[in-house]
């Protein structure tokens, strides 16, 4: 199958790209800036490029990774999210309808489902640790990255309803290499390793996921997926997540502290959000390889940490 992969130069398109054809997939990348999976230069927000691109390579299917994300807006007027993340999902979903395809993978956020009462904590009061799966809400999304990729997401159901093209929504967490854009009290490896308790997975996990959603999105039509590591908590630990993280976090994994202590690092005191990517492993039969579990293991033999960090790392469309 001949898969257009939008945002090919970046961070997931460079996972993503040979693992689809190690599937046996032909890759067609577009992306704003050149790369080594991409084909063609140029924007999705210009409908005349997008339409080029599918009569020129022959499009069966899209993998739309293609976006301005969160750290962009400090950088992008808000006019900007709206032409990339909203326009250029409607030119993609428009095109492959009139192409005839039968499915659609649209690379969303768990970042639209951070409310404000989310983010609070401990510091804002919070109670319990708010688990969120795919039926979590009512959503609102906190900046324009959220609020557009949200509408993206419309788009996608949208489409579904109207014209019954196969749509997967997949709400990743993060798996972005370089430093948090506004953390910093944990040095950067400390706190991805923290991340995979909650709201973390590995870009190859990631790119896996998107492989199984192309292949399952004809049957399945239309779904969301949140994706992230596989969490060890369950609901009903929300309340002692706020009041004591490490004390949960000994119940699984007994030696993360004293882990945790030869490196130098801190367990989280409280985790205020545990995402749920339980829905996406049943159903796209893609159980996620890391998790926290596989950070301590790797600890713990003295073996490469299982993620990627690279404070250096700057987005290809930044760097040119």
């Amino acid at each position: 199958m001949n898969v257009l992969l939008t945002g090919s130069s970046g961070w997931l398109g460079r996972f993503l790209a040979p693992m689809l054809r190690g599937a046996g997939h032909q890759v067609t990348g577009l992306d704003v800036v050149p790369g080594a999976d991409t084909n063609i230069v140029g924007t999705i927000a210009d409908r005349i490029i997008v339409d080029r691109v599918f009569a020129d390579y022959g499009i069966e299917a899209v993998i739309h990774a293609g976006a301005l994300h969160k750290p962009d807006i400090a950088r992008y007027a808000a006019q900007a999210f709206v032409d990339v993340n909203i326009t250029g999902t409607l030119n993609l979903l428009e095109a492959a309808v009139v192409a005839g395809h039968d499915r659609f993978i649209f690379t969303s956020t768990t970042s639209l489902m951070i409310r404000a009462d989310v983010r609070a904590g401990k510091e804002g009061g919070a109670r319990e640790a708010f688990w969120l799966d795919e039926d979590f809400g009512p959503l609102r999304p906190r900046n324009i990255y959220g609020v557009t990729k949200m509408a993206a997401e419309h788009l996608c159901r949208l489409y579904h309803d109207l014209h019954g093209i196969s749509a997967m929504v997949l709400r990743t967490g993060r798996f972005f290499p370089e430093e948090d854009d506004t953390h910093r009290t944990l040095s950067g490896p400390n706190m991805k390793a923290n991340e995979f308790l909650n709201r973390r997975l590995t870009v190859e996990d990631a790119a896996r996921a998107h492989l199984a959603a192309l292949e399952c999105a004809p049957r399945l039509g239309h779904e969301t997926f949140v994706l992230s590591a596989p969490t060890p908590f369950a609901r009903d630990e929300g309340t002692a997540l706020i009041e004591d993280a490490p004390a949960v976090i000994a119940r699984y994994f007994p030696d993360a502290a004293e882990l945790y202590a030869c490196q130098g690092w801190q367990l989280p005191a409280y985790i205020d959000r545990v995402y749920d990517a339980s829905k996406a492993q049943q159903m796209l039969g893609t159980p996620m390889q890391t998790g926290f579990g596989e950070v301590l293991e790797a600890i713990r033999d003295k073996k490469p940490l299982p993620f990627h960090h690279d404070a250096t790392y700057v987005s290809p469309k930044e760097s040119q």
